[in-house]
């Protein structure tokens, strides 16, 4: 097994949209092992108002957690917890479903561009029926290291060793151990990460292209990695990509609309659930 890490799989994303007709690029991973703990992740970009003023009104979730990623932009995050967070550009927000929550998050921008992401975490059957969570961080929170050689890394969640430094993100209350950071870089730059070998890595280019091994990740692509203790990137024009790592769940997945359990009877008790109103008491 080579040590550093190189592309096993790349996956295109698709254009689709969600919420009230808010328009997403999107790669899904649901039954993709490669992908765990991660199952789905979503861009969101676009300089018309009419691809996101109708946001995502009130919906319910279970089985999962969600990171969301704002570059820029202006959201609002409700639930029926009474949590209410700003989501603003260059900030974050986490939310584990647990066993059931019902959110909305509506944009409060009027105008101008958007551009964010909104990360599906699998949640292992131990936590799908624990209390909902919610956590937010805005931009001064994120870990951010800079250098002339590797550029800019924004380290969300878990933790990273770049340039012989343990980097630290805000977020460390996910079910599973993992990482989320966004590389930002000049062409030419490139970076060397230590990850664990045992965690699952993928990269998503959401601008320009980059150089891993002898094949190239370019905008709008998923890289699903080989095993390996160390990720080698390198910069071939100027690049951003999300890079993610994480321990597999090695669990069933059965996936229907905004719920993610291990079964179909655990699938049906959720909508049951959530039609009868059960949610809403919790």
């Amino acid at each position: 097994m080579s040590n550093v890490r190189t592309i096993n799989q790349i996956i295109r994303a698709h254009a689709t949209s969600d919420g009230d007709g808010v328009k997403i690029q999107r790669v899904a991973g649901f039954n993709n092992a490669q992908f765990s703990p991660f199952l789905m992740v979503d861009e969101l970009k676009s300089d018309q108002r009419s691809d996101y003023v109708g946001g995502f009104p009130p919906h319910p979730h279970r089985g999962i957690e969600t990171l969301t990623y704002m570059m820029k932009g202006h959201f609002q995050h409700k639930d029926h917890m009474g949590n209410v967070g700003e989501l603003r550009s260059g900030g974050a927000q986490w939310m584990a479903a647990g066993r059931g929550v019902i959110h909305s998050e509506m944009p409060i921008m009027e105008e101008g561009d958007l551009h964010g992401f909104q990360i599906w975490i699998n949640q292992p059957a131990r936590d799908k029926m624990k209390p909902a969570q919610y956590f937010d961080f805005q931009p001064e929170m994120i870990t951010e290291h800079t250098s002339e050689q590797s550029g800019l890394l924004r380290v969300l969640a878990g933790s990273i060793i770049a340039d012989g430094q343990v980097l630290h993100g805000p977020l460390d209350k996910t079910g599973v151990e993992l990482s989320v950071t966004d590389w930002r870089a000049n062409q030419g730059q490139h970076t060397r990460i230590e990850l664990p070998d045992q965690f699952n890595v993928m990269i998503y280019a959401y601008q320009g292209e980059i150089l891993l091994g002898d094949k190239r990740v370019k905008q709008g692509e998923l890289a699903l990695l080989t095993k390996g203790e160390q990720l080698a990137l390198e910069a071939l024009k100027p690049t951003g990509a999300l890079i993610f790592s994480g321990q597999p769940i090695d669990e069933p997945v059965v996936h229907y609309g905004p719920f993610v359990m291990n079964s179909m009877q655990e699938i049906e008790q959720a909508i049951h659930d959530y039609n009868s109103g059960v949610f809403e008491t919790y």
